[in-house]
């Protein structure tokens, strides 16, 4: 993409010109085909057959990061499973426009990887407190210092003992495999973000193989599925190491005792092909589904660079793609066209079609191509959504929903996400038994509203 589109929203501006609404619109669309895709990947891989190369997965490691733990406990598997070099590097997350809420995310990694790491096999102990400071340098020293071979199975033994306070268990790594000195462990991390950069990506836990980007185990099948395709799967096998758990709608039912809160925006990829299913899972379980729509993060002040932008949308894209969705027909909705669907969200509430006037907009801007931005697309998304346009007319431009999506927002930062898509399971009290951001967790979701009808069940009969 040409110099001409970077700036704070990322693909693009915050209201950008309807030309260049249009351009990248385009640009994205290209980018984000699946077809584009897999001439990518056979591009790629016909390169690699020519260079004589072998297969190889670069991963990234960041010490203090939960994500990065989970990571860190596929590396041996992958490499005795799969015919692949795996070369790893360690890292940091600087402070810049790719993070913009540096505070949260650490938080959100121990929080969250806690909750997903029994169901994808993997251990990470509850640890709601920041690590110690002293031991994380001391684990990035040790990882500074190891062979290359030996990298895997020490970053798991650190962060083993980092997750668990066992000062004890990181000194005796240091005196089993010595440690760098703070140059060298300056160095090395200096070297793993240069390398990273270089390849394009900002994040840690981060996997990167053929020119693709792979976060942590919540991308990990898409990488197994890619090098199953390519014939490197040494067992031969369909089954994947690290597979994401299917969404469950039963097979209990609640009647309406559970909220499930859900957290949409307009222009999240993300939001766009999890919401129906979302509201489907409220639908087939019973729970009491509550929508709280937010401003997309760039028109609230979040920055998005283009290489975060880049990626954001070719993930989401895998994802579709993952869910059977034909998604990514795509006109950006960033902007004016998201503020006339929200100005009038409230009226189509009044009328019992607010979920349905977001769900269609959702689906014009992302699945069907519409031009949100004119009046004859957000007539489309009026109508579809079973509502009257000469009526919607006269509502357009009302302000009514401005307070209601800033305390969403609020709410969401108060369970530490900034995020969408995010969701907020409540027990039959109203208090909070499940809050994480990603459309890559409603799986979780599903399965904690089924551990709770099991426990009610129970309970029941006892």
């Amino acid at each position: 993409m040409s110099d001409q589109f970077k700036d704070q929203g990322g693909a693009a501006g915050m209201d950008p010109s309807p030309l260049r609404r249009w351009l990248t619109s385009k640009v994205m669309q290209r980018v984000i085909r699946p077809s584009t895709r897999e001439k990518r990947r056979v591009r790629t891989e016909r390169a690699r057959r020519r260079s004589g190369a072998r297969h190889t997965v670069e991963y990234f490691h960041q010490v203090e990061d939960g994500y990065s733990h989970l990571a860190a406990q596929l590396l041996a598997p992958l490499a005795e499973r799969y015919d692949v070099d795996v070369i790893c590097h360690l890292v940091s997350v600087p402070r810049d426009r790719n993070l913009p809420e540096p505070e949260l995310l650490l938080p959100l990694s121990r929080v969250d990887s806690a909750q997903v790491a029994p169901h994808y096999g993997l251990h990470f102990p509850s640890h709601p407190a920041p690590p110690d400071p002293a031991g994380v340098e001391l684990g990035e020293r040790i990882l500074a210092g190891v062979a290359p071979t030996d990298f895997p199975a020490v970053a798991v033994a650190v962060g083993n003992a980092l997750w668990s306070d066992d000062a004890q268990a990181l000194r005796t790594l240091a005196e089993t495999h010595g440690t760098a000195d703070a140059e060298k462990r300056a160095e090395a991390i200096a070297t793993g973000v240069s390398r990273r950069k270089e390849l394009g990506h900002y994040s840690a836990a981060m996997f990167h193989y053929g020119k693709e980007w792979y976060w942590g185990a919540d991308r990990f099948d898409h990488l197994e599925q890619r090098l199953r395709t390519l014939g490197a799967d040494r067992h031969d096998s369909e089954k994947g190491l690290c597979p994401r758990p299917a969404i469950e709608s039963g097979p209990l039912k609640d009647d309406g005792s559970l909220t499930l809160e859900i957290y949409p925006s307009l222009r999240s990829p993300y939001t766009s092909f999890i919401f129906d299913v979302a509201l489907k899972l409220v639908e087939d379980t019973g729970v009491r589904g509550v929508v709280r729509p937010v401003l997309p993060m760039v028109m609230r002040g979040v920055p998005a660079t283009q290489t975060k932008g880049m990626y954001i949308f070719t993930d989401a894209a895998r994802e579709a793609a993952a869910l059977g969705l034909d998604w990514g027909q795509m006109v950006d909705p960033i902007g004016q066209p998201v503020r006339n669907c929200y100005s009038l969200y409230p009226w189509a509430c009044s009328q019992g079609r607010g979920d349905a006037l977001l769900s269609a907009f959702l689906r014009a801007a992302f699945f069907d191509g519409v031009n949100t931005n004119t009046p004859r697309g957000l007539r489309t998304v009026v109508e579809n959504a079973g509502l009257d346009w000469a009526k919607a007319e006269t509502r357009l431009g009302d302000t009514e929903a401005d307070a209601l999506l800033e305390t969403n927002r609020l709410a969401m930062y108060d369970f530490g996400s900034w995020g969408v898509p995010s969701f907020r399971l409540l027990d039959e009290q109203g208090e909070a038994v499940l809050a994480l951001w990603g459309q890559d967790r409603l799986w979780l979701f599903s399965r904690e509203i089924q551990r709770l009808l099991a426990e009610r069940a129970s309970k029941a009969t006892t």
